[in-house]
């Protein structure tokens, strides 16, 4: 059996799966795990949305881009920042909640990100794949009706779980002097930059990526092509617009 450690760093993200189903008693005994993850509070002010059903699937894909591990996944699991229930909670024990604000949507969000990574590795550590899906803050206006989310909550994360299919390739990481800081953020000079994004940019997947999307340089993919300002800025509004709409924009 791989330790936690083997899990951790040969970890790789899963797009393709088996037909094989997820035993239901597995599915739960790793969400009960994933559940153990830490909480503001101990509010535990997180729901989790688990999809199984082909039609649901078919809804929620476009709402990913068509992304095929959506349909093709034997479970999905909507992971949702939820204040909804502990305000009835609260309201039932004659306490009035004061969390129809910004800061409550960030603490309930840290709260099901939270769970959403205990709950992928352990999944990984039962021999299941899974994959993160960054789409769900997009469209999170369209997935709030398909899976009928009521007031103050909102979907914040995806995760498409199964049994591989394949064993792809691992992505590439920045070197681990590029993200620790210690004692006080030191920020980074130009030869800082060049030394700790040089070995991606010399992979030949990152210059295949290049060439496809007819660029000059790794990085205007992301700023052209993946994510473009236009795009973040659309999203964005559509984020700030389903806080509203949800009940988080009190100021």
């Amino acid at each position: 059996m791989k330790s936690t450690r083997e899990i951790l760093l040969e970890r790789r993200t899963i797009r393709k799966y088996t037909s094989d189903p997820v035993d239901e008693n597995l599915l739960l005994d790793i969400l009960e795990m994933g559940c153990r993850a830490s909480t503001t509070g101990n509010m535990q002010v997180y729901s989790i949305i688990i999809t199984k059903e082909s039609d649901l699937k078919s809804q929620l894909a476009p709402l990913h881009f068509n992304q095929k591990m959506i349909t093709e996944a034997p479970v999905i699991l909507t992971f949702c920042a939820d204040f909804n229930r502990f305000n009835k909670w609260c309201k039932l024990r004659n306490a009035e909640p004061g969390y129809d604000n910004f800061l409550s949507f960030v603490t309930a969000a840290i709260d099901a990100l939270l769970v959403a990574q205990t709950v992928c590795i352990a999944a990984e550590s039962n021999g299941l794949g899974i994959c993160y899906l960054g789409t769900t803050t997009y469209t999170a206006d369209k997935i709030i009706e398909v899976l009928k989310l009521p007031k103050g909550v909102i979907p914040v994360t995806t995760v498409t779980l199964g049994w591989p299919a394949d064993n792809p390739e691992q992505v590439d990481r920045l070197p681990l002097n590029a993200v620790i800081h210690n004692e006080v953020y030191m920020d980074y000079e130009n030869e800082d930059i060049e030394l700790y994004y040089s070995e991606k940019e010399d992979r030949s997947d990152s210059k295949q990526f290049v060439k496809e999307n007819n660029k000059t340089t790794l990085a205007q993919v992301f700023t052209d092509i993946r994510y473009k300002k236009a795009d973040n800025v659309h999203f964005s509004n559509v984020l700030l617009q389903v806080l509203k709409n949800q009940g988080f924009f009190n100021q």
